[in-house]
């Protein structure tokens, strides 16, 4: 199932690759803000003190609807662009990259430079742990006890078949099951909770809101 909204990264994620001598270490991080992804930069600039370039890509929000690059030097266009359309390509966002080069004393040219970048970030992003992301709304349901097993069963079953989550039940008066539901999915399951109760157990719906499920 496609996800509703760009993927990111579950954990920091690193790669080196080797180009006529020239070393291009990758990393990759997951970032809520610019701030992260700043102190990211600045993070590996401290470590990575004696590389020639760290070349800057990246994407943020929940529509990946902010984003930046830098080419810290290397020709214009040849590296944080290139960085930047292989996060756009992969459809993720929440996430910065960084490119430190040291230089091999071979000239790459502006065409191998692109490729290099390129590569580089492709190759980082293909060893990384993907998140997908969904909106969900909260779908309470309160029934006696006696029948909180039944309707739990149908919800672990149901649920996340629709690619929702089940969450902890509340035990008070009564038995209160927590379900987080795909709006799209909503009217059917609640077609399908009626079936299941004779329309006893009613689907109270609450916020919605955007969350990260294991791809």
């Amino acid at each position: 199932m496609t996800p509703d909204l760009p993927s990111t990264i579950a954990a920091p994620v690193e790669h080196e690759l080797v180009i006529k001598r020239s070393v291009f270490l990758t990393h990759l991080a997951p970032v809520a803000s610019v701030e992260e992804a700043e102190a990211a930069i600045s993070g590996i600039r401290r470590q990575r003190w004696d590389a020639r370039h760290h070349c800057t890509a990246m994407v943020l929000g929940v529509h990946a609807d902010r984003q930046r690059s830098s080419d810290d030097g290397e020709p214009s266009g040849t590296a944080g662009v290139p960085m930047l359309e292989v996060l756009r390509h992969r459809d993720v966002t929440d996430v910065v990259a960084v490119v430190s080069r040291w230089f091999g004393g071979t000239l790459l040219g502006a065409g191998g430079l692109v490729r290099a970048y390129t590569a580089s970030v492709a190759q980082t992003l293909d060893r990384a742990t993907l998140v997908s992301r969904r909106v969900l709304t909260r779908v309470t349901v309160d029934v006696p006890h006696a029948e909180a097993g039944r309707v739990l069963s149908f919800a672990h079953g149901w649920v996340p078949a629709h690619a929702g989550a089940v969450g902890e039940p509340e035990y008070g008066a009564a038995a209160r099951i927590v379900l987080m539901v795909p709006p799209r999915h909503l009217d059917a399951f609640d077609a399908d909770l009626a079936a299941l109760t004779a329309g006893a157990a009613i689907a109270v719906r609450g916020d919605s809101i955007v969350a990260d499920v294991p791809a």
